[in-house]
């Protein structure tokens, strides 16, 4: 019972950076800050991601011993008119003004998230290939923009990436015909880019 009243009631210094947040919001554009439901709101999904150790409406809703509904939860999400880059840019501002920072670099990077092959509802997942053992395995791959200071690293940005069926397509086709030693001529060119899915380059850039 516990858990579920902590998930009920955001943590106090959960709120306070929250409403830290909005300031931050405030004093680069005064006319998009948050509201005071958004600002509750939001403070309980942080409560329930640090109460949860995840980021998983499903655990969320367990935790809460029926307090919120796993539908209700996910449609809040979607349906929320927030400008999330917006939110996470003004949060590393409130992380780093207590270190004095004011300078950083920014890299690109990526990273695999391992997922069970039963999980096939989830967005963006594919084949991935296991470096470490060989094969391959069900996953999802993000590409994470990260600001690099003296003093610690911290994610400003990250997107999805996921392959375009027609390349998947095409270096399946192309593996299969350099085994022949089929001349590069006579192999079907490579698709042009997909803007509906970019490659990790591409989103790169967009971050």
């Amino acid at each position: 019972m516990g858990t579920a009243m902590v998930i009920a009631q955001p943590a106090p210094f959960v709120s306070a950076f929250i409403d830290a947040v909005d300031q931050a919001i405030r004093e680069q554009s005064p006319h998009h800050g948050m509201s005071a439901m958004q600002r509750a709101w939001l403070a309980c999904c942080v409560t329930a991601v640090l109460v949860t150790n995840s980021i998983c409406w499903a655990r969320l809703a367990r935790a809460s011993l029926g307090t919120y509904a796993l539908a209700a939860l996910s449609w809040r999400f979607r349906h929320r008119k927030m400008p999330w880059d917006a939110r996470l840019v003004a949060s590393v501002r409130v992380i780093l003004r207590p270190y004095g920072l004011t300078c950083g670099s920014l890299v690109i990077d990526d990273s695999d998230n391992q997922r069970s092959k039963s999980a096939k509802t989830l967005a963006y997942l594919y084949k991935l290939r296991d470096t470490e053992r060989g094969g391959y395995v069900w996953g999802q791959s993000l590409v994470l923009l990260l600001v690099v200071t003296p003093d610690l690293t911290l994610p400003v940005g990250v997107a999805f990436y996921q392959p375009a069926p027609e390349l998947s397509a095409w270096y399946k086709q192309e593996k299969a015909l350099k085994k022949p030693d089929v001349p590069p001529k006579q192999r079907p060119p490579k698709p042009p880019p997909n803007p509906y899915d970019p490659t990790k380059q591409a989103l790169a850039l967009r971050l």
